[in-house]
């Protein structure tokens, strides 16, 4: 469960900061403004604004949207891995295991 537990909040701390670069890479490219644009233009009407695409996507709202998937990542993972240890423990115990020689002893 340890292992697991780790490797998960590890995979959650990669996952946030990938999203952080992609997203800066992403805005510095001019990505959302001419999409947000474009969106803004066709969803327009004579009593509205359009939809804002860049407000819906800004970069808090992206961190926290991929905080909350982090955090039920870190949170299935371990659940999961405790759970595939558990039955792998239970089988190897039924069925004796399996033996891997990696050197052959004198």
């Amino acid at each position: 469960m340890k292992v697991g537990f780790l490797l998960s909040l590890a995979l959650g701390v990669v996952l946030m900061v990938a999203v952080t670069v992609l997203w800066l890479v992403l805005d510095g490219l001019g990505v959302f403004t001419s999409v947000g644009d474009t969106v803004k233009e066709a969803t327009q009407s004579e009593n509205n604004s359009g939809f804002d695409l860049q407000h819906f996507l800004s970069l808090k709202n992206t961190l926290f949207f991929s905080g909350i998937v982090a955090i039920v990542d870190v949170i299935l993972v371990t659940a999961l891995a405790t759970l595939g240890a558990f039955l792998y423990n239970l089988t190897a115990s039924f069925t004796g295991g399996i033996e891997v020689t990696l050197a052959e002893e004198d």
